[in-house]
């Protein structure tokens, strides 16, 4: 086959990759500009560390008591379920718009209730667990 295509083989490839030499060449110099001015900004800088700019805050109040604070796990259970249930939320606006498709009807339809069927056993189980009743 290379016979017949001649020169044209080589040619394909060749721009094939000087696609991605021209894409390699704009990700240097995107790695080089954030470089220098990384280096720029640490040999423009003062350094004076002094105890105060040593000393750990958080959103400019100076800390109180231990660094170390427990967290109640119910708060993550609640922040996890809700981004279960909007995740899954999205997979309703692509159903919307198959189900108005001519010959989908049905099958969707079905396809959507065993889906929010899952969902609704999710839920169940969740509520049975206790994980829901905020104390």
């Amino acid at each position: 086959m290379r016979e017949t295509l001649g020169g044209s083989a080589t040619i394909v490839a060749a721009d094939y990759f000087q696609s991605y030499s021209v894409v390699g060449l704009l990700a240097l110099a995107g790695v080089l500009f954030v470089a220098a001015a990384f280096g720029a900004g640490r040999l423009l800088r003062p350094v004076v560390p002094t105890p105060e700019k040593l000393l750990t805050y958080e959103c400019g109040v100076d800390p109180v008591g231990e660094g170390w604070a427990h967290t109640q796990v119910r708060y993550y259970v609640y922040a996890f379920l809700y981004v279960i249930f909007a995740v899954d939320s999205i997979f309703l606006f692509p159903w919307a718009t198959v189900f108005a498709a001519p010959g989908y009807g049905g099958a969707t339809l079905v396809e959507m209730f065993i889906f929010l069927g899952f969902l609704a056993v999710g839920l169940l189980y969740a509520y049975k667990k206790g994980v829901l009743t905020w104390t």
